[in-house]
């Protein structure tokens, strides 16, 4: 009896390749619903349609066309038992080898925000899910694919196996089917759940494994990349370069992160945009500019600290052009990430063919969930991205001296950048570019004195943010010292009056903006 491959798919990529290596080479008998019949037909192949197989044409306008016992008891019979055996002969039931199933597109139909209920509802697929659970349970003897990558392994691992799937890749496929349609179902009551209540807590959505990774923070650590498709980083589209790793992955969320503080991606549609370029070093931006060429904004971030520049990660918020990519021929970075590299920057950057170049599009990004999550020991920590929109209109001057327009700019940049830097933060800033980032210390004296060292002779009449309040008057007198003129920091300690009154000794304006900017 010659072998059936059961075969119905919504993304019919790399589909008529793989029909047409099974009937070929191995003699398999093809069955099949709907347009997936329509297009092996057209291209010559003898397909079985579902209706005709079942003896039960479709009805309900589709809804119900594979919910069937010759369908489910051709996938779930244990070819062992002599009883499923039996069932099988009465019935006139064949026993089904091979299922190739994916879904109907419910995650890209509900990616548009204006989709209407009634349409991301017929979006929800029964019929396939119940076949790839099926397939999945009964993997002792059938093999499911549910994605176009699994399928020219799966033709490679048939002609290794004669014809035949060995055990251990019929289970890795079961697992992978259950993965697939875990994530499914999470998306679906993910999008419901939003539609009741748009201000619920949504449920966290399984992620299907995009990779494993070399490694993951260090050698001694296996690690792996789990994501979506179609939303953020798994949306990229790496030009060239090495594959990624975890610390890549890591320093590139955070080099993203802050550049998208500028705008991203449009910058003829936006009148606030700022061409920016944001260097990262271990999840720290280490140099961070605006200008209006790109390539002055790279530039003018590199010279923050051209030091620790050195093997760094580059975000830029618009299009890389030549001009752009020859300042990014001299560097030794790890990864450039920008919206789009033009063809003549590709030229250019192709003679560094280690340099990851990788392009990632504002629509992936937007569409991303807002979530930030974190894994801690046996659980998941959730909270709201970071993101809000700076509102100026809360903002408090409590000293004698007001910044002045320029002065006011630098302190808007400044506290920008500070939410994106580790805490304790400052950051000192002038003219649209960081001077000096202090990061991660245990006090906040110390990072304002880290930041205003490497700020050197360029602090003075610079402004300064820090991302939590001052405890104490002594980063105001550290910044005094140096030639600051404006100090931003949300306030909020009960010594706040202790930095007032500093400030006003010195001729120091201050800015209270009542919010926090922790990042741990």
């Amino acid at each position: 009896m010659a072998p059936i491959a059961l075969l119905s798919v919504s993304n019919k990529e790399g589909l008529v390749p793989l029909a047409k290596a099974l009937v070929n080479n191995y003699k398999f008998q093809l069955v099949s619903s709907g347009g997936t019949a329509k297009l092996l037909k057209e291209e010559g192949l003898e397909v079985t349609p579902v209706g005709d197989y079942t003896g039960s044409p479709e009805i309900l306008g589709g809804r119900v066309k594979t919910l069937h016992p010759r369908i489910h008891g051709g996938i779930l019979a244990k070819r062992e038992d002599a009883t499923h055996t039996k069932d099988l002969n009465e019935q006139g039931i064949s026993p089904i080898d091979l299922v190739v199933v994916n879904l109907y597109p419910f995650r890209e139909t509900i990616s548009n925000a204006n989709v209407s209920w009634q349409t991301a509802i017929e979006n929800i697929d029964i019929g396939g899910p119940a076949m790839i659970r099926a397939s999945a349970k009964n993997h002792a003897n059938v093999s499911i694919l549910t994605k176009p990558d699994q399928y020219t392994p799966f033709l490679e691992a048939l002609k290794e196996g004669n014809g035949c799937i060995n055990e251990g890749t019929r289970l890795q496929l079961a697992l992978e089917a259950f993965e697939h349609t875990a994530a499914y179902d999470v998306a679906i009551s993910h999008w419901i759940a939003s539609k009741i209540d748009p201000n619920s807590s949504p449920w966290l959505e399984a992620l299907p494994l995009k990779q494993k990774l070399r490694y993951g923070e260090n050698p001694h650590q296996k690690a792996a990349w789990y994501s979506t498709n179609n939303q953020g980083w798994g949306c990229t589209n790496q030009l060239q370069g090495k594959e990624l790793s975890t610390n890549n992955l890591l320093d590139l969320e955070a080099a993203l992160s802050t550049v998208r503080e500028f705008g991203y991606g449009n910058k003829e549609s936006n009148s606030s945009f700022k061409s920016a370029a944001v260097v990262i070093k271990h999840t720290n931006p280490c140099g961070v500019a605006i200008s209006d060429s790109l390539t002055n904004a790279l530039k003018n971030a590199l010279d923050a600290d051209r030091v620790s520049a050195f093997g760094g990660i580059v975000a830029l918020n618009e299009t890389v052009t030549a001009d752009t990519a020859e300042e990014i021929k001299s560097l030794f970075l790890e990864c450039v990430v920008a919206p789009r590299f033009t063809e003549k920057a590709k030229e250019i950057l192709s003679c560094k063919p280690k340099l990851r170049l990788l392009e990632l599009s504002a629509v992936a990004i937007n569409q991303s969930n807002r979530n930030h999550v974190r894994s801690i020991l046996g659980g998941l920590l959730v909270q709201e991205q970071d993101d809000q929109i700076q509102d100026q209109s809360n903002w408090e001057v409590p000293t004698k001296c007001t910044p002045n327009n320029q002065e006011k700019n630098d302190l808007s940049f400044a506290w920008s950048l500070v939410k994106h830097v580790r805490s304790n933060a400052i950051v000192v800033a002038s003219s649209g570019k960081s001077l000096g980032i202090g990061a991660g210390q245990m006090n906040r004296v110390g990072s304002a004195k880290l930041a205003l060292d490497s700020a050197g002779n360029k602090a003075l009449g610079a402004v300064l943010a820090s991302d939590g309040f001052l405890p104490f008057d002594d980063t105001v007198r550290l910044a005094g010292t140096r030639g600051v003129k404006a100090i931003i920091q949300p306030g909020g300690s009960i010594r706040d009056i202790d930095s007032i009154n500093a400030c006003n000794e010195l001729g120091i304006s201050m800015v209270l903006t009542g919010r926090r900017h922790f990042l741990h």
